[in-house]
């Protein structure tokens, strides 16, 4: 009954993780439109430049890299562990779980490289 609970709490602590980013991401940019309504009602005039900075559209290629960088990092991370750990089919496991941020911090860091 107790080896059930480890795999389940593992995917509700990922699963919480992901709700509350997106959680907090939707709050923010919900927080950035309620200020632009307000300071429109008020009748104050918006500059490109104050909007540009409020709404990033799209992340700078600075910020690619370092998450490229970091999930590259996190996958050798988790391979290495599996290494050092030294159970029988623990390294197999363990790369299997280390490819997914292994191969998007690749995608991150082609984006960075190849994106204009």
């Amino acid at each position: 009954m107790v080896e059930i609970w480890v795999p389940i709490g593992f995917f509700v602590s990922i699963a919480t993780i992901v709700g509350l980013v997106l959680y907090f991401g939707h709050k923010t940019k919900h927080e950035v439109q309620e200020t632009i309504r307000a300071a429109l009602e008020k009748g104050q005039e918006l500059s490109p430049e104050l909007l540009d900075k409020l709404g990033h559209a799209l992340p700078s290629p600075k910020s690619d890299l370092r998450r490229g960088v970091m999930a590259v990092t996190l996958g050798l991370a988790l391979i290495a562990f599996g290494y050092l750990l030294g159970e029988e089919g623990a390294q197999e496991k363990l790369m299997a779980i280390a490819a997914f941020p292994f191969f998007i911090g690749v995608a991150y860091l082609g984006l960075h490289k190849f994106g204009k």
